[in-house]
């Protein structure tokens, strides 16, 4: 018995605040996103080949020693070795963190997720940035930027309950939907810079995925789709903003980023592709993305500061 108590005093010696495990959570979702944009401006630089040895630069010098493109390309593998000690640190602390199972099982994954990018980016050096490598590498990255907004709305649970959801049942159901129509606006945007004139290889020839034009109205294609689905989504919320004001508010501002991101991409093509507003509209791509996942897992599992101040009304029936 004596055995049992030392042993779970030690544990609660350990045990990490809930209030650091949420800001970990936070820089992990802030690493996240970085690699999204450094691992963009590794593909639009085209530094992708910079670096022609895995994970040193060159054979027998680690370090990068020719040009600005070996320096682009190692400096995102540095980013990515960070992110994958975060992750890491995550993943450590949700098991001395009071979370549910869940919670721990996704700041697991999240961590074994980010270790798997290490040799997909060492078969895209190896394969000469074959695109359905080089693809598989950002949307795996996508994937793992939504699991983290999900640990965020976990994390931030061990402060305060969550709420009971403010809208019903159709309405998450409609929000899941939009969530995937996002995931496939997400995967066909990847598929036009697999056809696009970004190879990030430089003068080295590298597979492409088809004629341009073709893949850029399919994704344009998706993007109406999921415009739809949002904007109806939108504006049920604005019929019942007087229940649910805050949420109704974080809904205007993922419409304002996906404002921003449609814009970006109609200039980008008029200018016909300049390097910098890709990797902008690449940036504000993850960046609508997260938005959205934390939208709808608001719909789910609302924390309680998006349930203050809201009128009083039938609630909605419990989540499943």
């Amino acid at each position: 018995m004596q055995v049992e108590t030392t042993a779970a005093g030690r544990a609660r010696a350990f045990a990490l605040s809930p209030a650091w495990f949420l800001r970990l959570a936070a820089l992990e979702l802030f690493a996240l996103w970085v690699i999204v944009a450094t691992g963009a401006a590794v593909r639009l630089t085209s530094s992708g080949l910079g670096c022609r040895h895995w994970p040193g630069c060159e054979a027998g010098h680690p370090l990068p020693a020719k040009n600005y493109h070996a320096y682009i390309e190692f400096g995102n593998r540095v980013v990515g070795g960070v992110t994958i000690l975060i992750t890491l640190l995550v993943a450590l602390a949700s098991l001395w963190t009071p979370l549910g199972r869940r919670a721990k099982q996704l700041a697991i994954a999240l961590f074994t997720g980010t270790l798997a990018q290490a040799p997909l980016g060492y078969l895209a050096v190896k394969t000469d940035l074959r695109w359905p490598v080089v693809m598989a590498h950002l949307v795996l990255s996508m994937v793992l930027l939504a699991g983290a907004v999900v640990l965020v709305f976990f994390a931030s649970e061990l402060l305060a309950e969550r709420a009971e959801p403010l809208v019903p049942r159709e309405l998450r159901l409609l929000g899941a939907g939009v969530a995937v129509a996002c995931l496939g606006l997400v995967v066909s945007g990847a598929l036009a810079t697999a056809a696009g004139p970004h190879s990030g290889g430089g003068t080295t020839q590298v597979h492409r995925l088809a004629r341009f034009e073709p893949v850029l109205y399919a994704h344009a294609g998706v993007v109406a789709l999921f415009g739809c689905s949002f904007l109806f989504l939108l504006g049920y919320l604005a019929a019942r903003r007087s229940r649910a004001p805050r949420l109704f508010a974080a809904a205007l501002a993922v419409l304002a980023v996906v404002l921003v991101q449609v814009g970006l991409g109609e200039l980008q093509y008029r200018l016909h592709l300049p390097w910098y507003l890709v990797l902008l509209h690449v940036a504000v791509a993850a960046t609508a993305w997260a938005g959205i996942v934390a939208l709808v897992t608001a719909f789910w599992r609302p924390p309680a500061w998006l349930a203050d101040h809201h009128a009083d009304a039938p609630s909605a029936r419990a989540v499943p």
